[in-house]
């Protein structure tokens, strides 16, 4: 009789235990200090200090140039545009690019680079674009980089011969 008692004691003591320390690891976690955030006169001061650094002086340099001036004058025509008409230029990007999966397109003249976080599922319809097919895009945001010659437009919509290829599955958590 004890030993069946004991049987049943055990197995409560070490669950009990794990619980209660399962509970202490979460209270740890949630005391870290949430980061505040600038004030405008803060990120101008943070962005004249990051300005005089080796990275901050090669960006204004590009910024400067021919190349860069392209580039920024592109990503500005584009962040005006909700919904555009785009032909696929180039299956690929451009060598070395560290942006995951995306195509080359030319939207009024100008080429971009469109980039996907697709899921799984969407791979499949996305590998199905061909050379100089028409789609019909919206990006959810645009960026360059100094790395790169074009603008890069973060697509969320894509839909050529009115068939939806690719709709940007929204982040978890908000962000």
């Amino acid at each position: 009789m004890k030993k069946n008692i004991y049987a049943l004691i055990l197995p409560l003591v070490v669950v009990s235990g794990l619980v209660f320390t399962n509970c202490e690891i979460k209270n740890e976690t949630s005391k870290k200090p949430i980061p505040k955030t600038l004030s405008i006169a803060e990120r101008k001061a943070k962005l004249k200090k990051w300005e005089a650094t080796p990275d901050g002086v090669k960006f204004k340099n590009w910024e400067m140039s021919p190349r860069g001036k392209k580039v920024l004058a592109g990503a500005t025509k584009i962040s005006k545009n909700t919904t555009m008409e785009a032909v696929v230029t180039s299956l690929s990007l451009p060598p070395g690019s560290l942006l995951g999966f995306g195509v080359m397109a030319r939207i009024n003249g100008d080429d971009y680079i469109l980039r996907f976080e697709p899921e799984k599922s969407q791979l499949q319809q996305l590998y199905s674009l061909k050379v100089n097919d028409t789609i019909i895009l919206k990006s959810h945001g645009v960026s360059y980089a100094p790395k790169y010659s074009y603008p890069i437009i973060s697509g969320s919509y894509v839909e050529r011969d009115n068939k939806v290829l690719y709709k940007r599955v929204p982040r978890k958590g908000g962000c």
